[in-house]
């Protein structure tokens, strides 16, 4: 279960809530039956905890959202874009440990 500041994505509101945001937004590709997302998804929380009021944090079902994952070529789960002014800054494929999201999210705030 996500943090209550961590959004959910859908291929409704993805254009209004990401593309056309005017914040750093990190998005988790996942899907409920995926090991590696599960153990990614506290971490996630976390970032979005962490990072309030600088980073929007939320997470797109790829299963219930297939648009928007074959938009951006999400081809293996689990993988965090990070968006900024609209355009992908950043991609990471995996289960990153929170201290390489970190510098990731970092270099771009």
């Amino acid at each position: 279960m996500a943090a209550e500041n961590v959004q959910t994505f859908t291929d409704g509101n993805f254009d209004d809530d990401v593309l056309k945001s005017g914040a750093m937004v990190l998005v988790d590709f996942w899907a409920p039956w995926c090991g590696p997302c599960k153990r990614l998804g506290p971490t996630v929380d976390a970032l979005a905890t962490e990072y309030a009021g600088k980073v929007t944090v939320g997470k797109l079902n790829v299963d219930e959202n297939p648009n928007v994952s074959f938009k951006f070529q999400i081809r293996g789960i689990p993988t965090i874009l990070i968006f900024k002014g609209g355009q992908v800054v950043e991609s990471v494929v995996g289960v990153a440990q929170p201290e390489d999201l970190k510098k990731v999210i970092d270099r771009h705030i």
